[in-house]
């Protein structure tokens, strides 16, 4: 498998890297947060742009962008607008969704931006295309908030990611049972040994799913989501507490 890198992140080599969200509402709550953040051990910031009030003034969401950066330092900035209908805070049409992300891409603040696969192949592509003429990475990703689907269903989601161009497939999905976290691990170790070139990210939601944000490393999902305060997502731990039980996976597989 290929590696990705994000920055000076490389994604796919050693231990999954750990993903801290911002969710602030107002630019001084953003680039506060930002600062907040360094204090922390973490490997990369997802900015849920969807949660900040002017998210539609794009000209202020690139100035709040360029603080957010000066904030962070090195640490590399995934920029996201999760749509409503896939769990987010706002809708969008999708005319803005790509307006918004190309002028991220252009402005040179952020390193990777998130693009929801089913938006439309063309408006995927042109994310891709514009993301990787400027040297950014795309992550792909499908949210299913109520259930989750078959492993075959699963399998081509994650499939159709990775042949749109995106460099990182990501999948998340609420398990209504253990059985559903089972599915989801399952489907996620086989796509990254009989399918994947590249990393990709799966979970379960909610408080099920939790064993899914500690075991990466041992199925094959190359990053992970942990909280320094409010969450983005259920299920999200504490980035501490997740780096600690990540840590005794990683020495219990080591020493097998």
């Amino acid at each position: 498998m290929n590696t990705v890198k994000i920055r000076n992140l490389e994604v796919g080599a050693g231990n999954p890297k750990v993903i801290v969200p911002i969710v602030a509402s107002t630019a001084d709550g953003i680039v506060s947060q930002g600062k907040f953040l360094t204090a922390y051990t973490m490997d990369l910031v997802e900015w849920r742009v969807d949660f900040y009030e002017d998210v539609f003034d794009i000209p202020k969401v690139v100035e709040t962008a360029a603080g957010l950066r000066e904030a962070l330092g090195e640490v590399p900035i995934l920029f996201t607008f999760r749509t409503k209908k896939e769990g987010g805070e706002k809708d969008i049409d999708m005319e803005t969704y790509q307006q918004l992300n190309l002028a991220l891409i252009a402005s040179g603040h952020v390193d990777a931006v998130d693009v929801e696969v089913f938006s439309g192949d063309d408006v995927v592509n042109n994310i891709c295309n514009a993301a990787h003429a400027a040297g950014k990475k795309v992550v792909a990703s499908n949210h299913d908030f109520h259930g989750t689907p078959s492993k075959d269903d699963l399998l081509y989601r994650l499939r159709k990611m990775q042949d749109l161009g995106a460099d990182i497939p990501k999948i998340a999905v609420m398990p209504q049972s253990i059985g559903d976290v089972v599915t989801l691990l399952d489907a996620t170790q086989t796509m990254a040994t009989k399918y994947a070139d590249r990393p990709i990210i799966t979970m379960s939601m909610g408080s099920l799913g939790v064993i899914t944000r500690i075991a990466g490393e041992a199925f094959g999902s190359s990053m992970t989501f942990g909280a320094v305060g409010q969450v983005s997502a259920p299920g999200q731990i504490p980035v501490e507490k997740l780096q600690a039980a990540m840590e005794i996976l990683h020495n219990g597989i080591a020493g097998c």
